[in-house]
């Protein structure tokens, strides 16, 4: 694999020039590209156009409602929920037919007060109705290195608790898109490994009126099926029932904390001088989706890119992947997240040289003309 630095190099402007055409793409692989412009101008455009009806899946986080203006940008009220929603006439003509969309968002609080907001709730069933979509399933994904907030309740006051989940909403417009949960199965618990060695366990009714068999939970299926929310590992119960070292045991809840300080796509950022994106997507959290409700070869699109984790996973993981971002910086440094060696066009604002190598030795007159017969089989690095 090569490195940006070590084998490759690259040349960033801060700003992109005038007049750039949005339907054009910053860098792109063999599988996918990525787009800078406003997401609702980027989508008609027709290069985007060619994508509809293809798209197994539409996962992405949009701006949240929040009250304190951000860099990338964020509507409140009523405005929020009318540019929300109307996203979702615009995504369901990307999906195929039994795709899904796939949405995560933060919560949101009054202004000056302790009292959360309703606009994300309202935005999502706003989004159900103008999409003509189905609810398939709501998650819940529990951050563990959140921090504190927020702060004027939680820290200052001390009347609110960490605000430390965000709503994850599985959306499609067919009561049965593509899914297999098979495909996320996770590791048995250290009590349900003993439970289907042994065999052993109390059959018969139990306090909400279920019946369980005697044969019931005796089969091994290779994993434990994941439900959308859980406890967390590492976490005392509240309800104190616990395990021997007095933490709630492990279940599948989806938990990310999105902390990586070795994480590639900062390193490139840093080095670079680049703001690095605040709202990163956990790879885990992608991985999670794609596996669930894609196959390889699926289209998978983002239409909030950010420092497209999407793009970068679905690349990885052999899907075909569309992503639009519209501030150019978070757009021309997520480049960071591919392999150089893969990419096969850029902007002409862009510039990528092949790094020349301290261990390389002197060629001679032969050696040459062979490296630069070899020279056809490089990447397209312009466009």
């Amino acid at each position: 694999m090569a490195h940006w630095g070590e084998h490759y190099e690259i040349k960033i402007p801060e700003k992109s020039r005038p007049g750039r055409r949005v339907s054009k793409p910053i860098y792109a692989t063999e599988l996918g590209a990525m787009y800078c412009g406003l997401a609702e101008k980027v989508l008609k455009s027709q290069p985007l156009k060619c994508l509809h009806g293809q798209a197994q899946l539409v996962f992405t986080s949009p701006p949240f409602p929040l009250n304190t203006k951000k860099r990338y940008g964020n509507l409140q009220g009523k405005q929020y929920i009318k540019w929300f929603a109307s996203f979702a006439p615009l995504l369901k003509k990307f999906l195929a037919p039994n795709g899904s969309i796939v949405i995560e968002i933060g919560n949101a609080w009054e202004p000056g007060r302790p009292v959360m907001s309703t606009t994300v709730l309202q935005a999502f069933l706003r989004f159900l109705e103008k999409g003509g979509l189905h609810l398939c399933q709501e998650f819940v994904w529990y951050n563990s290195a959140r921090l504190p907030s927020p702060i004027e309740w939680v820290n200052k006051e001390r009347i609110r608790v960490k605000d430390a989940f965000t709503r994850i909403w599985w959306m499609s417009p067919t009561d049965r898109p593509k899914a297999d949960n098979r495909r996320i199965l996770r590791e048995y618990s250290p009590s349900m490994k003993r439970l289907i060695e042994t065999g052993k366990y109390n059959a018969g009714l139990r306090p909400a009126q279920y019946y369980i068999g005697e044969e019931s939970f005796k089969t091994d299926n290779n994993g434990a099926i994941p439900p959308n929310v859980g406890d967390v590992d590492g976490v005392p119960s509240i309800d104190r029932i616990v395990t021997p070292k007095d933490f709630a045991e492990a279940t599948n809840l989806l938990k990310a904390a999105n902390t990586g300080s070795r994480d590639a796509y900062r390193e490139f950022c840093v080095d670079r001088g680049a703001t690095i994106h605040p709202a990163r997507m956990p790879k885990s959290l992608v991985e999670f989706f794609l596996k669930f409700l894609t196959d390889k070869g699926d289209l998978i699109l983002d239409p909030f890119g950010g420092s497209n984790t999407t793009g970068a996973i679905a690349e990885d993981m052999g899907r075909r992947w569309a992503s639009v971002e519209a501030e150019w910086a978070y757009a021309a440094h997520s480049i960071g997240r591919f392999d150089p060696e893969r990419i096969v066009e850029v902007d002409s604002d862009l510039s990528i040289v092949e790094v020349e190598r301290k261990d390389e030795v002197a060629l001679d007159d032969d050696q040459a003309t062979a490296a630069s017969s070899s020279s056809a089989d490089m990447p397209l690095f312009t466009s």
